[in-house]
Order: C-alpha cells, then structure tokens, then sequence
C-alpha cells in the first residue's frame, strides 16, 4: 500500500517571489520544471522517486489563483520550529506556531508570500 497522495501543487500570482520564500523557509533550491501547458511555470520542490512523501511544485498559471482556504499542505521537517521560524523573514506570516499534536508530533503553519495557508509537520 502507498500513501494517497502522489502530487499536489501550490498555485502562486508571483514565480519568482513564492520561489525565494520557499527556498529559504525550507533551505533548499527548488528546480524549473517543463510546463504542461501554455502560460505555465513549474518550480519542482526537491523530490526522490521510491521514498515516502509525495511531489509538487509551485505552480503559476493565469488559470488557477492562490488563496489561503483551500487544501493545507503540510511539508516534513526534523524540528518544525526551525521552517516556521524563518517564515516572517522570507515575507510570509506565521499563523501558528509550532505546537504539540500529543503522540503524532508537531505542527506549525502560515501564509506564503502569495496568500496560500502551508504546514510544518515533525516529530521532535
């Protein structure tokens, strides 16, 4: 059995401003990706085929817009307070901070730079 989720995408207004605030809030680069489509951008999050955890990209299309109701990503982390501490300094807002969920770990979670409501997940 594999987990359920195989992709997903972060739809951004602004490529190169969403690629600067995930870069440095998750230190590491993000890579240009082919687009599928006409007036698309991809950025691929770092990815490996075969292990847990699922792909994505950040995503610019005129098609589909960034808001902050919509499904939460949460991305990995070792310790979560570390990703959520940076959040304020690459220009999002953080809107919680790292907080216990009991025996699944910890949590924190913001607004990216285009608007869109993210997670961190850890266990420590």
């Amino acid at each position: 059995m594999q987990n359920p989720v195989g992709w997903f995408e972060i739809y951004v207004a602004d490529m190169a401003r969403a690629k600067a605030f995930y870069e440095h809030v998750l230190a590491q680069p993000l890579t240009e990706m082919p687009s599928s489509a006409p007036g698309m951008q991809m950025v691929a999050f770092p990815m490996s085929q075969g292990t847990p955890g699922a792909g994505g990209a950040l995503v610019a299309h005129p098609m589909r817009q960034p808001h902050g109701q919509g499904t939460l990503v949460y991305f990995s982390c070792a310790d979560c307070a570390v990703e959520s501490g940076r959040v304020e300094a690459a220009g999002g807002t953080l809107a919680q901070p790292r907080t216990s969920i009991g025996p699944f770990g910890f949590v924190a979670r913001a607004t990216d730079t285009e608007g869109n409501a993210i997670g961190f997940h850890s266990f420590q």
